[in-house]
């Protein structure tokens, strides 16, 4: 239950409908209001908050600074970020800092009072633009990670006999077993699980599986 909120915001007209924007979500808010940094940062040591709307250009610093002091002051306060900037360069140093939500000022009234309830169900308020932004900016990430495993896995190519041994090393089978399998004597055998184990940068059956697996010759 929201009992107290905290609004960092400089210009005396937004910081008032920023409270009006609580309040609706929130009728039984306490709210106290501050315009500069240095004042959000004393605050937050002499009161606790359920919630803080925070904007980021403030007089005398970051906003950004405001939401890594409630993280580390008071934990389970809610830091939500009310800004006019949409950019990567400020929406990330607020989540990593510890925003749990983000919102632009652009939007209405009522757009606002609804994303700020969709906290009772734990779900961040973040407007749709944000949203966007973020979910592009994780698919990117994803992207990234693909292109740089097909990079690594490029590096440490199998022959198509050390893909072999490795396949049936992940199943379990014995060296001598392997070798009984592709009429070599044991001792090329374990030359080729060497080098198996030094390209893959591995150093047992167990890791040597999960590589395996991972490369799809055995099922995980």
């Amino acid at each position: 239950m929201m009992k107290r909120a905290l609004i960092v915001e400089d210009l005396p007209d937004i910081r008032a409908w920023l409270g009006q924007v609580a309040q609706a979500a929130f009728p039984d808010l306490e709210i106290i209001s501050v315009a500069r940094r240095d004042q959000a940062l004393a605050s937050v040591k002499t009161h606790v908050f359920d919630l803080a709307l925070i904007d980021l250009g403030l007089p005398d610093g970051s906003g950004v600074d405001v939401v890594a002091g409630l993280r580390n002051v008071q934990p389970n306060t809610l830091p939500v970020v009310v800004t006019i900037y949409d950019d990567d360069e400020h929406l990330f140093p607020a989540l990593q800092a510890g925003a749990f939500g983000y919102l632009l000022k652009e939007q209405p009234h009522d757009a606002l009072v609804a994303q700020l309830l969709r906290m009772a169900q734990g779900e961040p308020p973040l407007s749709p633009a944000i949203a966007r932004r973020v979910l592009a900016h994780f698919a990117s990430a994803t992207q990234r990670r693909s292109a740089l495993l097909q990079q690594v896995e490029a590096q440490v190519a199998l022959s198509e006999r050390e893909t072999d041994v490795l396949q049936r090393v992940a199943k379990g089978y014995t060296m001598p077993e392997i070798a009984l399998q592709f009429g070599l004597s044991k001792h090329t055998v374990a030359d080729y699980v060497k080098r198996v184990y030094r390209k893959l940068d591995v150093s047992s059956r167990a890791e040597a599986t999960l590589e395996a697996a991972r490369r799809g010759l055995v099922s995980p």
